[in-house]
């Protein structure tokens, strides 16, 4: 197992970092706040063009034929720069096998309960619908009786609550509801290890330049350890989340075993615990300012509380391999 990024992998990892510093600025992601289900279509549009959604599918299928390995480098930049909107859903909607446009649309994702939560959806085409018995598409349209969550926990996704869901068309049994389950989890790590150094790449710019007592804040031992012990834990996060890709890869989707499942449990516990590390000692290095609503940082640690309430959780996660022992 080779956790090294190759060349090709560090070229889709500049070119996205290149495409979201230029289009996902901090002026875009506030503006989305007050779109339709905080969906931002033309730069969904753009990311549909670059086959973001398709990384995986078989380029016969219209995909871009790559790996769990190239998807989560993508989707750790997309995490970076705190991309608003069904990402994770949209990539796993248009990975399924038997589903026609859903690579063209902008999917959510719920699971069947009652009452359920339902993300972006006044911004949403369809519906991704997962349980423990399989998977259903559903238009949008279908899902009637959404009562919007008057403050969701990040501005930047808001959340419905719907008293039942469409039955949609199935598309998948149970095995491919714990694929997605198990996809979702490693896209949600890798997003969550992009916010959690975008955190620290911000905190460490602000400890170079704010001075306290004649001297930069970052020369004080007591936020230097802070912001090491953030960097080492997002660095580990990483590897956690690339070591699991690589497993899923090299699993493959009937090569025996846990399908990867093992690894992809680890980094969905460890990116969670390292994120929610690093954009909370942003926000302690940022003091009071770390808290307002100019400051990304609070951005970046509320999507990554949003994040851990995907399905597949880091709790899930850890009763998975508690279940193991």
């Amino acid at each position: 197992m080779d956790l090294e990024l190759s060349d090709d992998q560090v070229v889709l990892r500049d070119e996205f970092r290149r495409f979201l510093a230029d289009r996902c600025t901090a002026e875009v992601r506030r503006a989305a706040a007050v779109l339709p289900g905080a969906v931002d279509r033309p730069l969904f549009a753009a990311l549909a063009g670059m086959g973001t959604f398709v990384l995986t599918r078989s380029e016969q299928d219209g995909g871009v034929g790559l790996g769990m390995a190239e998807a989560v480098v993508a989707f750790e930049e997309l995490g970076r720069a705190a991309v608003p909107g069904p990402l994770i859903a949209t990539f796993l909607a248009a990975g399924l096998d038997g589903v026609d446009g859903v690579d063209g649309e902008v999917v959510g994702l719920a699971a069947r309960v009652e009452p359920s939560l339902v993300e972006h959806l006044d911004g949403i085409d369809a519906l991704l619908v997962v349980d423990a018995g399989g998977v259903a598409v559903a238009p949008a349209a279908l899902v009637s009786g959404g009562r919007p969550v008057e403050r969701p926990l990040d501005p930047l996704t808001p959340v419905s609550i719907v008293a039942s869901l469409p039955a949609g068309l199935s598309v998948g049994g149970a095995d491919t509801a714990d694929r997605l389950r198990r996809d979702g989890a490693l896209l949600a790590a890798a997003m969550q290890v992009g916010l959690g150094q975008a955190a620290v790449d911000l905190a460490v710019e602000y400890a170079k330049s704010r001075t306290q007592f004649g001297r930069a804040i970052g020369s004080f031992q007591a936020l230097k350890h802070l912001l090491a012990d953030a960097a080492v834990g997002v660095e580990v996060a990483r590897a956690a989340v690339h070591a699991g890709a690589v497993a899923v890869d090299e699993s493959g989707d009937a090569g025996g075993g846990d399908g990867g499942a093992a690894g992809v449990h680890a980094a969905r516990v460890v990116a969670s615990s390292a994120a929610r590390r690093a954009t909370a000692s942003c926000i302690q290095v940022h003091g009071g300012m770390g808290y307002t609503w100019e400051l990304d940082a609070h951005l970046y640690l509320k999507r990554v509380l949003v994040l851990d309430q995907h399905p597949a959780t880091p709790d899930d996660a850890l009763e998975a391999i508690a279940a193991g022992w």
